[in-house]
């Protein structure tokens, strides 16, 4: 009659088994030495292991995800896990002031070259777009510009000698040392393209990774109360000297 009570044992622990898989955070166990005595050696399942259900609130993954695209941090915040999300804030905000920094530079280098340009060259400071400073840093005059774009058949190009385009460099050295000066300047913008990618690429990251926990969250919550009986027998099947039950649930 013990083994036939063990075998029954052992077949519904495996039915269980089979329409529950439960990752398990936390477990008890529950050995039972039944002996001669028959099953009163069984111990009682704590009545607050047996509890199930869980007042957890869900959380949204696309809200989780927006609010990351708008601040990097916020997604993981919404979701509790600030802890993570702090990280994509901080980088947030170096990047900007980063941005800021390079972008001031870029702009000081620039100013100080067409100050140079002014003083050498003749041309003013202010009021003339980037392919003008472009033009005069190849061509020591607007005489010389205007022939070669004449022959190039691009009459559209010609600047007005009797107007403000004037220029004409004093020495070749000069006009090189600023074609130098605007070539760095333009590569210290460029740099700027690459910090604005590093803070969307940031934006990007964070809002996938508050899905991810948005979704790891709501998985916990899923799973969070389901009850997991195990039972093994202890001795062999001839000769059973009880059953150790294991007890199981996800917190």
């Amino acid at each position: 009659m013990k083994t036939t009570f063990l075998l029954l044992l052992l077949a519904a622990q495996t039915l269980v088994a089979q329409t529950r898989t439960v990752s398990t955070a936390r477990s008890d166990f529950f050995p039972v030495q039944t002996g001669h005595a028959g099953l009163e050696g069984l111990a009682p399942v704590r009545e607050d292991v047996l509890q199930g259900g869980s007042s957890a609130e869900r959380k949204s993954i696309g809200l989780a995800a927006v609010y990351s695209l708008l601040l990097p941090g916020m997604g993981e915040l919404y979701v509790d896990r600030y802890d993570m999300g702090k990280y994509f804030t901080i980088a947030e905000g170096a990047l900007w002031v980063g941005l800021a920094g390079v972008n001031l530079h870029a702009n000081s280098m620039q100013d100080d070259a067409r100050r140079y340009a002014a003083e050498h060259a003749g041309t003013p400071f202010t009021g003339k777009n980037d392919q003008y400073f472009v033009d005069i840093s190849n061509f020591n005059t607007i005489y010389q510009f205007n022939e070669q774009v004449l022959r190039d058949r691009n009459p559209q190009k010609l600047y007005d000698p009797m107007s403000s385009d004037y220029w004409s460099w004093d020495s070749d050295a000069n006009r090189n040392l600023f074609r130098d000066q605007r070539v760095a300047a333009d590569k210290m913008f460029n740099n700027t393209r690459f910090v604005v990618a590093a803070i969307v690429v940031n934006h990007v990251v964070s809002a996938i990774n508050a899905a991810r926990l948005a979704f790891s969250h709501n998985r916990n919550i899923d799973h969070a109360g389901l009850i997991d009986i195990h039972a093994d027998l202890l001795g062999t099947l001839s000769r059973p000297d009880g059953v150790m039950l294991t007890v199981s649930r996800r917190f």
